[in-house]
């Protein structure tokens, strides 16, 4: 994505909590592992990262919430208080530096596509994946599937 797109606003279902990516994503991820699938209830995840300090909150608080995961470290998920849906989530690799949206949370989030498929090893079987989309059984390599802007977004806050 270049950098020159609008920002992309989002929100819960009961508009509690509403908020603002004031950047494009650094790289969306549509996770196949069967822990997204059961959080979701559906067949797979669809997470654009993006700095959090790139994720302006315009109204209402989230509440967090720490959820289980295959790495026994957790996910901690930011849910509207009153609806409890899910908006974004912060994994331990990051931390709060970055910030994993859900895309079906964004108004115009339509235009959002996965840049990489993972854990297609536990992926629905009805599930097709996108022609030219790369895919991968389990996780891959940043370094190998990440645009240059976005690698160097991501070594600037982590060196910070």
């Amino acid at each position: 994505m270049t950098e020159k797109k609008p920002a992309l606003s989002g929100q819960c279902d009961c508009g509690a909590v509403q908020f603002t990516m004031t950047s494009p994503p650094l790289f969306t991820h549509c996770c196949h592992c069967t822990w997204c699938q059961r959080e979701t209830g559906s067949a797979f995840a669809l997470n654009a990262m993006i700095e959090t300090d790139r994720l302006a909150l315009e109204k209402g608080k989230v509440e967090m919430t720490n959820t289980p995961s295959a790495s026994g470290r957790g996910q901690d998920i930011a849910r509207c208080p009153a609806c409890h849906v899910a908006l974004w989530s912060h994994y331990p690799e990051a931390g709060e530096k970055i910030a994993f949206v859900r895309v079906g949370t964004l108004k115009t989030g339509h235009g959002i596509a996965p840049d990489v498929h993972i854990y297609t090893s536990t992926k629905q079987d009805w599930v097709k994946l996108n022609e030219g989309v790369p895919g991968f059984e389990e996780f891959y390599d940043p370094l190998e599937c990440w645009p240059e802007k976005s690698l160097a977004r991501y070594m600037a806050l982590m060196l910070n």
